[in-house]
C-alpha cells in the first residue's frame, strides 16, 4: 500500500505501510493515551530524563546543559562532529526548510575538509548506477529522473531535493542508495521473515533487531491519532514494526559500507532519511551498531510550533544529538491532491485493470474540496492514464499551486470527470 500526495506523519514508514495520521499531541507519561513523540523518556539513558531547548535558526547540542548547548551556528557544527563518521539527518519530506538544513549540513562539513558521502533513503540500493552517473556529471536532470526512476522510488517532488543533488554533483560528492526495495519491506509486513522467498531475503541483512520496547513505544506514539488502527492486535503492531526495522536495518547496512571499505577519519557518511528513522536513535542508529562500533550522531530539524500553532520550546534531549530549530510547517511548496491510494494490481490482482484505488481523502485538501471519496478509483489525470504511483507522481510534479487537475474517476458503475483546483487550505 502506498500513500500518494497525502500528509504524512513523522514516522516515515507510513509511505509503505499506508498509515496516514499526523503525530499526536500530549504528554510523555505512560498514563497519557496520546503521548507526544517529541517528549518520550526513551533512548540514550544520559539524556532521556531531561529536555533540550529548540531555538529558531540555531542548533542545540543535546549532550550539553542548556546554557552551553544552545545557539550553535552551522559553521560551528563540524567541530562538534570531529570524531563522528556516521551522521543521520532527519527530514520532513514535503518541508523545504528541512531540506535547506540538510544542504547546509553537507556544505559546512565539505567546507571543513570532511570527505562527505551522502546516503539516500530515496532510492533502493538497486538504483545505484544512476546516482553514479549523476555525480559524475553524465546525466542531465531530466535524464537522471528517468534513469533513476525518481517518481517510482520516491514520489515526492524533485524540487524539494534539487539543490542537495546539484551541490553533490557540482562538488563531486559521492551519493549512494541505502534503502531496501519497497516490495520487500511490504513482504516482511505481510509474511514475516520466515515467509520471504530466497530472492526477497537476499535484499535485506540477516541480522535485524525487531524487539526494542522503546522502539515500539515510539512507533505507537507516532500513530496515536490514527483512528483506523484502533483495535489492532499486538501481532499486527509487531508485524508493522518488523517492516520498519527491516527498512532501518537495510539503510544502516548500506550506510556503514563506505566506513568498512576505507579507514579514513576524514570520511563522514551523511544519511538523509525521514525523521521517523532517526528519532531517539531507535531506527537506523540502533541497527547500525550491529556493523559499526564507532560514534554515531543524529540531527533533526524541529519546528518551533506544532500543527495547531502551539509553541514547541523544547523536546526530550534524547530525541537527537542535535536539534535545528526551523519555522512552523506550512503548506507544501508543491501541490498535492491529498489522497491515499493503492495500485489495483498490487491488491486485487485484477487482470487488465488499471488505476489507483482511493483509500482515504485528507480533510480540507484539494481532493476533498472536489468531492473525491474513499472508494473511488482514479483512472486518468489530464487525460493521461494512471497505471501506478509513478504515473500519478510524475503528473502531479508538473503542477503548481493555482493549476487544476482533471481526474477521470470510476465510482461504482459511474464514470466521472472531476476538476480539482489545486489551491492551498483557506483558499
Amino acid at each position: 500500500m502506498a500513500l500518494n500526495h497525502f500528509k504524512r506523519p513523522r514516522l516515515a514508514a507510513a509511505v509503505v505501510l499506508g498509515l496516514a495520521a499526523a503525530a499526536a499531541a500530549g504528554g510523555a507519561d505512560d498514563s497519557n493515551p496520546n503521548p507526544n513523540p517529541l517528549h518520550l523518556p526513551i533512548g540514550d539513558p544520559a539524556r532521556r530524563d531531561r529536555e533540550a531547548p529548540v531555538v529558531l535558526d540555531a542548533i542545540t547540542d543535546t549532550s550539553k546543559p542548556e546554557e552551553s548547548g544552545a545557539s550553535l551556528t552551522p559553521a560551528e557544527l563540524p567541530a562538534r562532529l570531529a570524531g563522528v563518521r556516521l551522521l543521520l539527518v532527519g527530514e520532513e519530506h514535503t518541508v523545504l526548510d528541512t531540506h535547506a538544513v540538510e544542504r547546509r549540513v553537507i556544505e559546512e562539513l565539505d567546507r571543513a575538509g570532511r570527505r562527505v558521502a551522502i546516503g539516500l533513503e530515496m532510492f533502493p540500493y538497486t538504483e545505484q548506477a544512476a546516482l553514479d552517473d549523476w555525480t559524475a556529471g553524465r546525466l542531465s536532470e531530466d535524464a537522471f529522473l528517468q534513469a533513476a526512476h525518481w517518481y517510482r522510488s520516491w514520489a515526492y517532488n524533485w524540487g524539494y531535493y534539487r539543490e542537495i543533488f546539484a551541490y553533490a554533483r557540482d562538488h563531486r560528492l559521492r551519493m549512494f542508495a541505502v534503502n531496501a526495495p519497497r516490495e520487500v519491506v511490504t513482504a516482511v509486513r505481510k509474511k514475516g521473515f520466515a515467509g520471504l522467498t530466497p530472492e526477497e531475503a537476499a535484499h535485506i541483512p540477516t541480522q535485524i533487531d525487531t524487539k526494542s520496547a522503546d522502539h515500539m513505544r515510539l512507533f505507537r506514539a507516532s500513530f496515536a491519532d490514527a483512528s483506523f488502527h484502533a483495535g489492532m492486535s499486538d501481532e499486527q503492531w509487531q508485524a508493522m514494526l518488523s517492516a520498519q526495522c527491516t527498512w532501518d536495518a537495510t539503510m544502516a547496512f548500506h550506510a556503514v559500507a563506505p566506513l568498512r571499505e576505507e579507514d579514513d577519519p576524514k570520511t563522514i557518511v551523511v544519511v538523509l532519511a525521514g525523521s521517523g528513522h532517526v528519532q531517539y536513535g531507535m531506527g537506523i542508529e540502533r541497527q547500525a551498531r550491529t556493523w559499526y562500533p564507532g560514534p554515531i550522531a543524529s540531527l533533526i530539524p524541529v519546528a518551533v510550533a506544532d500543527d495547531e500553532g502551539r509553541p514547541v520550546k523544547s523536546v526530550r534531549a534524547s530525541y537527537a544529538s542535535f536539534l535545528w530549530g526551523v519555522p512552523p510547517e506550512g503548506e507544501p511548496a508543491f501541490p498535492e491532491l491529498g489522497v491515499a491510494t493503492r495500485a489495483i494490481e498490487a491488491v486485487a490482482g485484477q487482470p487488465g485493470a488499471t488505476g489507483l484505488d482511493v483509500l482515504d481523502v485528507e480533510k480540507d485538501s484539494p481532493a476533498s474540496r472536489a468531492a473525491l471519496k474513499a472508494g473511488d478509483r482514479l483512472v486518468s489525470l489530464d487525460g493521461a492514464p494512471l497505471v501506478d504511483r509513478e504515473s500519478l507522481a510524475r503528473a502531479m510534479a508538473a503542477k503548481r499551486w493555482g493549476d487544476a487537475a482533471v481526474l477521470g474517476v470510476r465510482r461504482g458503475d459511474q464514470t466521472l470527470t472531476l476538476t480539482v483546483p489545486l489551491r492551498r487550505k483557506g483558499a
